[in-house]
C-alpha cells in the first residue's frame, strides 16, 4: 500500500466541519514514506522465534502513527483502525493485542537495533534536506522520565528519582530534532551511559553528512569527566553546568569584585564573571586533571525567596573549552533550557499495557 502523496508543496487544510484532528496525520505519513521507515524496520529488527515477530515494520508504524495521535496507552491505537485511516497513512494497521505481544517480544538487544533504524532515518531525512543550517551545531543532552502503569515491566517497574514508577531515557537534541536517544531503566543516574551515548551521537551526525563544528551543552547531571572527555576525543567544544561543591565555592568567592559584569535578566543584579577552575581532582588526581574555564552567573534572591544566612547571591557556574565573550556564552549555555521543551513535545511517548492487563 502506497501513498499517493510526494513532499513537493504538502499541507492539510481543515475545510470542513466533519474533519477530525487526527486527518493531520497525512503529513508524517507522507515523511515515513519518503523516507522508507517501514522498510527500516522491516529489515533491521529481528525478533528471532518470539511471538511478535511477524511484520515488524507494519507494528511499528502503527505504534508511531498512534503517538503522533495523542495515543498514550496501547489500547489507544484502537482509534487508527476507525474508518479508511489506513490509505490515509499508506500501511496496514494492527490489532492493540497484536501490538502488545510485538512490544513484549524485545529484549536489549533488540531495542539497540531500533537504534540502527534512528541512524538511517536522520540520514535520509538530512539528506533529503532537513538537515541543520550553518557552521556549528549546538547539541542539548538531557534525561526525561517516561512513566509507566504495573509491576511487571522490565527497568519500568522500579521507582525513578521523583518518585514516580517508569523509565529514564536520555536524548540528544539539536535545532528541535531528536538525534539520539536510549532507553534506561527507571533507578538510573542522569549520566548514566553518558560517554557511549555521546560518541553514538556525534557520529550519527558525521554519517548523516554534516561537517561544522559541534557543540555540547549540558546540565550538572552529566557533569563528569567521561563527558568532558567524549567531547574532547572528536573535538567537540561543550558548557557543562557543574555541580557545586566547597572547592568550587572558594573558587567563586576569590572572584574579585570587578570581574562582574551586569547582565540582561528577569531579576536586576543579575552578573556573570569568570575564572579559571581544575574540576574531576579528586576522581582522576591533581596531575591528570586539567584546569578548565569556569563561568558564573550570580543572581540576586527572586522576591519572597530567602537565602542563606549572610549570603547574597545564588551561583550557577559551568565549565567550557569555548572560546568567546563571557556574556555571550553564559546566555548560550542558559538557553540549554529550551531542551526541556523539545523533549517535552517530541520525546518518548509513553506507550503503557492495555489498561485491562496487570502487566
Amino acid at each position: 500500500m502506497t501513498s499517493s502523496h510526494s513532499l513537493d508543496r504538502l499541507g492539510v487544510q481543515f475545510d470542513d466541519g466533519n474533519l477530525v484532528a487526527n486527518a493531520g496525520l497525512i503529513l508524517p505519513a507522507t515523511l515515513a514514506q519518503n523516507l522508507g521507515l517501514e522498510e527500516l524496520y522491516r529489515h533491521h529488527v529481528r525478533l528471532g522465534d518470539a511471538p511478535g515477530r511477524p511484520n515488524a515494520g507494519i507494528k511499528a508504524m502503527t505504534l508511531i502513527s498512534s503517538a503522533l495521535a495523542g495515543g498514550d496507552c496501547i489500547d489507544d491505537a484502537d482509534v487508527l483502525r476507525s474508518g479508511t485511516t489506513e490509505a490515509v497513512l499508506g500501511h496496514e494497521l494492527r490489532a492493540p493485542s497484536t501490538l502488545g505481544t510485538y512490544l513484549r517480544s524485545f529484549c536489549w538487544g533488540d531495542v539497540r537495533s531500533l537504534d540502527a533504524v534512528s541512524r538511517v532515518a536522520l540520514s535520509r531525512a538530512w539528506a533529503a534536506g532537513a538537515g541543520p543550517a550553518g557552521n556549528t551545531l549546538t547539541i542539548d543532552v538531557d534525561s526525561s522520565i517516561c512513566e509507566t502503569y504495573g509491576l511487571a515491566k522490565e527497568g519500568g517497574s522500579r521507582f525513578t528519582y521523583n518518585h514516580v514508577r517508569g523509565y529514564h531515557p536520555m536524548l540528544a537534541v539539536a535545532e528541535g530534532q531528536v538525534l539520539a536517544a536510549r532507553l534506561r531503566g527507571g533507578p538510573a543516574h542522569t549520566g548514566r551511559g553518558a560517554r557511549s551515548f555521546l560518541a553514538e551521537t556525534f557520529a550519527r551526525v558525521a554519517e548523516a553528512g554534516y561537517t561544522g563544528s559541534l557543540v555540547l551543552r549540558a546540565d550538572s547531571g552529566f557533569y563528569n569527566h567521561h563527558v568532558v572527555n567524549a567531547c574532547e576525543r572528536k573535538g567537540v567544544r561543550f558548557s557543562v553546568t557543574t555541580k557545586m561543591s566547597p572547592g568550587l565555592q572558594r573558587t567563586i568567592a576569590a572572584i574579585p569584585e570587578e570581574a562582574w559584569v551586569a547582565i540582561p535578566y528577569f531579576l536586576e543584579g543579575a552578573a556573570v564573571a569568570e575564572t579559571t577552575y581544575t574540576p574531576f581532582a579528586q576522581t582522576l588526581g591533581k596531575k591528570k586533571a586539567k584546569a578548565r574555564r569556569l563561568i558564573v552567573r550570580r543572581v540576586p534572591p527572586t522576591p519572597g525567596s530567602q537565602l542563606a544566612l549572610y549570603v547574597e547571591y545564588s551561583y550557577h557556574a559551568f565549565i567550557t573549552n569555548r572560546t568567546g565573550d563571557l556574556v555571550a556564552l553564559e546566555a548560550d549555555h542558559r538557553a540549554h533550557a529550551v531542551v526541556e521543551a523539545t523533549i517535552r513535545e517530541r520525546g518518548p511517548a509513553k506507550i503503557r499495557p492495555k489498561r485491562t492487563v496487570g502487566r
